[in-house]
């Protein structure tokens, strides 16, 4: 998590951090990890835990409160009949997750401006990142994530993910070592989100066969080449023509070909039959 928060330069002095505290593993972890992190010299930086109480049935918090103040964490808990909204809005039977997050996000910023605080931690971590990008692109078709280190549309909130390269498995190991209060996450009946559910079974078969495949997820979203996709605002495939060199200028391969595993050995201008031989093995 230290090199993560280093990369994407997360925590400066001054910063006051409101950690978002849902009662789940991800989001202790994040606190406890991020209150240890408090112990080093620098960066100087407040945290702050606060939880959105949304009125779903069963809720108790208590032992979450008591964990807090044992550990000298300043923390709030504010109560919002979100969880009324979706059962209103959403047929049943269907997922609630994606409107209930709406409104969760909608409380955590007004929260967030009218206290002054300079970043929200967020809990996800590198397996929701890479679920996240396969579900946006089999989906929505659009290739994107939740990045380590966001600036809000509106430009007023910075969101960081500071478990961003850390995996869920070892997250559910170490809060089981902990212990923590966990509060269930299906407390409003909701149907899991089965297009995730899907997406993460996609990834453990492939991880079966290949184990490298989760981490490759992860760093394909930090090794992007506009001039292999299709994205006109990235790339100006229009100006190519102008931009290639003369036929003569030059017979070294280009950096782009020269990288790709898959392309073809550059031929010679006039190949000899013992070259065409052992380029074809």
């Amino acid at each position: 998590m230290s090199k993560t928060i280093a990369d994407f330069r997360m925590i400066e002095n001054g910063d006051r951090i409101m950690v978002c505290l849902s009662g789940g593993k991800d989001s202790y972890t994040l606190l406890h990890l991020l209150q240890q992190y408090q112990k080093r010299p620098k960066p100087r930086f407040e945290i702050f835990a606060f939880t959105l109480d949304q009125s779903q049935p069963n809720w108790d918090d208590s032992a979450m409160q008591a964990w807090l103040d044992a550990r000298g964490i300043a923390h709030e808990t504010i109560r919002r009949n979100t969880y009324g909204v979706v059962k209103s809005k959403i047929p049943e039977g269907k997922s609630y997750c994606s409107l209930c997050s709406r409104l969760r996000r909608g409380n955590i910023y007004r929260y967030a401006a009218d206290n002054g605080f300079t970043k929200i931690a967020l809990g996800h971590h590198r397996d929701d990142l890479i679920e996240s990008a396969l579900m946006s692109m089999l989906y929505a078709g659009q290739i994107r994530s939740m990045p380590p280190k966001l600036l809000t549309d509106d430009k007023r909130h910075i969101l960081i993910r500071p478990l961003a390269h850390c995996q869920e498995r070892d997250i559910k190991q170490f809060a089981e070592e902990q212990q923590y209060p966990i509060i269930p996450c299906n407390l409003c009946g909701s149907q899991e989100n089965l297009a995730r559910q899907r997406v993460k079974k996609l990834i453990a078969d492939l991880a079966r066969e290949n184990p490298k495949v989760p981490s490759n997820l992860l760093g394909a979203l930090g090794n992007i080449k506009p001039s292999q996709l299709m994205d006109h605002d990235l790339w100006d495939f229009k100006g190519l023509d102008e931009q290639r060199l003369s036929a003569d200028a030059t017979d070294e391969p280009l950096a782009d070909e020269a990288a790709d595993p898959f392309a073809l050995p550059s031929l010679p201008v006039d190949p000899t039959p013992e070259e065409i031989e052992i380029i074809q093995k």
